[in-house]
Order: C-alpha cells, then sequence, then structure tokens
C-alpha cells in the first residue's frame, strides 16, 4: 500500500493512491492551511468510521439482513499535550433496512468495532472507543 503527497501551497497538500484515488490534505489556519483539505486527524475519524463500516456491512451481508442504508458519525477528543492523540471516540451507527433483526444489526457493529476494523485495533491503545446502534426499519426497501 502506498500514498503520495505534493505540497501545493502553505501546507495544502494533493495526495493519491496507488489505485489512483485522489485526496486533499490541509492544515490547520494556525500552522498555514487554507481549508483546502481535510486535517489529518479528521482523516483519522474518517478512516475508523469507513473501515467499521464496510465490516459492518460485509458482516450484515453474510448475516442475510436488507441493509439499505447506514450512516456513521464518528465523534473524537483529543489529549491537550503535544502529540494530541485521541484519547476518546464514539461510533455511532444508524442502519437502514427491512425487516432488520436487532440482535444481528447490534452483534455486526460490536464485531466490526471491537474485533475487526484495523483503524480501531491501531487506535485502541490510546484512545476508548465507545459506539451506539441505532436501527430503523424500512418496510418500503426491497433487496
Amino acid at each position: 500500500m502506498k500514498v503520495a503527497l505534493h505540497l501545493n501551497s502553505g501546507v495544502h497538500f494533493s495526495a493519491s493512491t496507488e489505485n489512483g484515488q485522489r485526496f486533499e490534505i490541509d492544515g490547520s489556519e494556525a500552522v498555514g492551511g487554507q481549508d483546502k483539505g481535510a486535517r489529518p486527524m479528521e482523516m483519522v475519524l474518517g478512516a475508523l468510521a469507513g473501515c467499521s463500516a464496510i465490516d459492518v456491512i460485509s458482516t450484515l451481508k453474510k448475516m442475510k439482513q436488507n441493509v439499505s442504508d447506514c450512516h456513521i458519525e464518528a465523534r473524537g477528543e483529543r489529549t491537550d499535550q503535544v502529540p494530541a492523540v485521541f484519547c476518546d471516540i464514539q461510533l455511532d451507527f444508524r442502519v437502514y433496512g427491512n425487516r432488520l433483526d436487532q440482535r444481528k444489526v447490534e452483534r455486526a457493529v460490536k464485531l466490526a468495532v471491537e474485533k475487526y476494523c484495523s483503524v480501531g485495533k491501531m487506535l485502541e491503545s490510546t484512545a476508548r472507543i465507545s459506539h451506539t446502534t441505532t436501527i430503523h426499519q424500512d418496510p418500503s426497501y426491497q433487496e
């Protein structure tokens, strides 16, 4: 796996993956940022939410659950010292679908957050990661 960065100006970088995906990274205004990209720690939260979400959806498919949508909100608190690592992270999962089994959805989220997500495993040495699960039944959804 490889990511390459190119400095644009200030502390704004364009990044690309070896698969050709592109994204923008920028710092805060305090260090010369221009609000032209996500801050690195925002990307870490996004990576945790994305990794967990992929694992949740994959697990729910194996459990034969009809998921129509999934929303995750990630909130992180950082320490006051440098480096300002995350010390507390909250993941709120909202899963939408038809005839979802609450126990299966809650189990899929728990497994994703506590066992399968690689990003979460890296972060758990410095941050307490907690989660909630809300299920929204959507009877109009047909797979």
